[in-house]
């Protein structure tokens, strides 16, 4: 199991158009993936779990993932999310 620190950085957060990349992207891996924050864990294969996270700037998410492919998810996923879901802000 691989536990990580996510801060999320783009300019409008976890909004839609970047929930559905992450949960595009989680979906592709074989190992469960999630994400908690401030208690509240949620499936980051899904797209309501996500956005129920309500995470805009600057909110801090721990990534967990379990599985045979669990690195290159997070690594991935944690990309992702430092590229700012591709937004450019």
């Amino acid at each position: 199991m691989i536990q990580r620190p996510l801060r999320i950085i783009n300019k409008l957060g976890l909004h839609a158009r970047a929930a559905s990349k992450l949960v595009s992207l989680a979906s592709s891996y074989e190992s469960e993936v999630s994400l908690t924050r401030e208690g509240q864990t949620v499936s980051a294969k899904s797209i309501m779990g996500v956005m129920m996270l309500g995470a805009s700037r600057g909110t801090e998410l721990e990534l967990i993932a379990e599985g045979p492919d669990e690195e290159d998810a997070a690594d991935a996923i944690s990309e992702l999310v430092e590229d700012r879901f591709g937004e450019g802000e």
